[in-house]
């Protein structure tokens, strides 16, 4: 963890107004300690705020890296895909299961549209070859992606109306890494009420249990905030968890605490309220995300999913996703039968394995 990010934290914990009293986070710093079996850090993250009642239901530093290591819930062999977005988006598009189309892509000055190579060494040829792509494919914009960056950096867009301008700003970073580049994806009107500068989307959480049933164990979502063009909490943005029987957003979401950790009840940009925000083909997406799992059969998955006017389309998966978000969105990842299963069946191999 960088030392800025460390020193923000302390910042913020140490002005928050919400925080419980000194003797009560001492009293529940210590059952902690003692419950879990560690020292418990973590606590001061969002567990020290007034609103949380349920401290033992959240997961622990130790309970998240038993599911992080887990090699039942991991196979190895499949992590290439889960870093690297242009594997991820190759093997899906030969599927069908909807994902954004690869209109290209790049490693440094090389420029691929499937097998075929141009190598781009100035402004003019890099305008030359997506000028055409623009062309070929008849869309208005074109997103790119860093092949193995995380939390939405590095991402950004060229547009067809402002090529010219756009590829100028982008030519030195784009001939000196890696990028994929696939269609924009069409938002729901609904969802665009919202946050329209950025793809908001659902984050869904399967889980391959024991007895080798696929279960959505969460399904959160993720808005942007001002002009960003990614929705990720980790670059600014927030996240909220859902209703999952009626498929609606809870009361309020949350910022972590790197951006202040506080709770959002309206979106900054607009005022719109919240709660109670129905998500267009939510259940549609939740059994997108299992059917992912055919396909990936890793045991947890972070999918990232988009909502379209037609339906879910499955943007990314991550077998390591951020669990200290879903894990406060959800209220306490531990109240969730099958997490509270997952945990005690983790430990319990641990512990025979350390005989």
């Amino acid at each position: 963890m960088p030392y800025y990010q460390n020193n923000d934290r302390i910042k913020v914990f140490l002005k928050d107004k919400h925080k419980k009293p000194l003797f009560k986070m001492i009293k529940e710093f210590r059952e902690l300690k003692k419950v879990k079996g560690e020292t418990p850090y973590y606590y001061f993250k969002y567990l020290y705020r007034k609103d949380i009642t349920n401290h033992l239901d959240y997961l622990s530093a130790a309970e998240m890296n038993l599911i992080r290591q887990s090699k039942r819930l991991h196979n190895p062999e499949l992590t290439p895909i889960f870093k690297n977005k242009l594997l991820f988006s190759q093997l899906f598009e030969k599927s069908d299961i909807s994902t954004p189309k690869l209109i290209s892509y790049n490693i440094n000055n090389e420029f691929y549209i499937g097998t075929e190579k141009t190598i781009v060494t100035n402004e003019d040829e890099l305008f030359k070859f997506f000028e055409n792509r623009f062309a070929d494919t008849n869309v208005e914009s074109i997103f790119f992606r860093p092949h193995s960056d995380y939390g939405g950096h590095g991402c950004f867009k060229l547009t067809k109306k402002d090529l010219k301008t756009q590829i100028s700003n982008a030519l030195e970073m784009l001939l000196k890494n890696n990028y994929v580049h696939t269609e924009i994806i069409e938002q729901h009107p609904e969802i665009n009420k919202i946050h329209a500068s950025s793809v908001n989307t659902m984050r869904i959480l399967t889980l391959v249990t024991s007895s080798n049933d696929v279960k959505v164990v969460y399904a959160g979502f993720r808005l942007g905030v001002g002009d960003s063009v990614v929705d990720n909490s980790s670059s600014g943005g927030f996240f909220i968890g859902t209703n999952m029987d009626k498929g609606t957003l809870d009361e309020h979401g949350f910022y972590l605490i790197e951006y202040g950790g506080g709770k959002v009840y309206e979106h900054p940009d607009n005022g719109f309220k919240l709660e109670g925000f129905k998500i267009p083909f939510f259940k549609e997406a939740c059994e997108l995300a299992k059917k992912g799992v055919e396909l990936l059969p890793d045991g947890f998955i972070g999918w990232d999913v988009a909502i379209t006017p037609n339906g879910p389309t499955i943007v990314e998966a991550n077998d390591m996703p951020h669990l200290q978000s879903s894990d406060r969105a959800s209220r306490g990842f531990l109240k969730n039968p099958y997490m509270k299963e997952l945990i005690s069946e983790l430990k319990e191999e641990k512990r025979k394995q350390a005989k």
